[in-house]
């Protein structure tokens, strides 16, 4: 067994509870991998590969100071608060478990690629907590989550990352930069709004609260069948002409 730096063995000597069997699992599963790569000092790991072995839990990292890369995906996990002192992690594989709650995420800035698909994130408002400050932030993946049902998803998150070049394995387009611009910025909205409407403006139609689910409201004949955000593009591209 690989000595931790206290020289004790890094697994727990008869576990009892169902969380200390979890934790001892973990490990067990970090231990083989120091085996397999051949590190004897902490500092030496900057990668751990604990993908597909039936985790739920995991024992906290932070004494990996210079990790960068770690897989976790395909595990049984729930949450990932055994990473909030990992500050140097760039990529970070969680894909493929019932991860449902992120806090503590925020805690690693220096993330580029986030893989977070196929879970169980629900709440959107604070998935994007965790994940707004990540400025280094240029990949991220979250669809297979029940957040992603949301009208205008994919906008949102890119309103809040502006720095993320591939969501969903699909390249963020201009033409999205824009409407996320017409849809989100609510003093902007609204005066698209009003010169698209002479001056009418839809008061029940808030910028801020783009996730309301409404009745489909019928088209007066004679008119273009245009959504109201194609007609704010639209506008904001005359705008934008001049």
């Amino acid at each position: 067994m690989i000595p931790n730096p206290k020289g004790r063995s890094l697994r727990r000597a008869n576990p009892t509870s169902e969380s200390d069997k979890a934790l001892d699992r973990s490990r067990g599963a970090v231990e083989d991998q120091l085996k397999i790569c051949g590190h004897k000092r902490d500092v030496d790991v900057s990668e751990l590969f604990l993908s597909q072995k039936e985790l739920t839990e995991v024992i906290d990292l932070s004494r990996f100071k210079k990790l960068k890369y770690l897989w976790l995906h395909h595990n049984k996990l729930h949450g990932i608060k055994f990473l909030t002192r990992n500050y140097c992690l760039t990529e970070l594989y969680l894909n493929n478990n019932g991860i449902f709650d992120i806090e503590g995420l925020h805690y690693l800035p220096s993330l580029h690629i986030l893989m977070l698909h196929h879970n169980e994130l629900t709440n959107i408002d604070a998935t994007m907590k965790e994940l707004k400050g990540m400025l280094n932030l240029k990949k991220l993946s979250l669809y297979q989550n029940p957040l992603t049902q949301y009208n205008f998803y994919r906008l949102y998150i890119i309103y809040h990352l502006p720095g993320v070049e591939i969501l969903d394995r699909n390249r963020v387009t201009e033409k999205e930069r824009r409407s996320m611009i017409t849809i989100f910025n609510h003093e902007k909205a609204h005066l698209l709004q009003s010169i698209a409407f002479r001056g009418k403006v839809d008061a029940s139609w808030d910028p801020r609260s783009p996730f309301k689910q409404k009745p489909a409201q019928r088209v007066p004949s004679g008119q273009f069948h245009l959504s109201r955000v194609e007609v704010l593009e639209n506008i904001f591209k005359m705008i934008k002409k001049k």
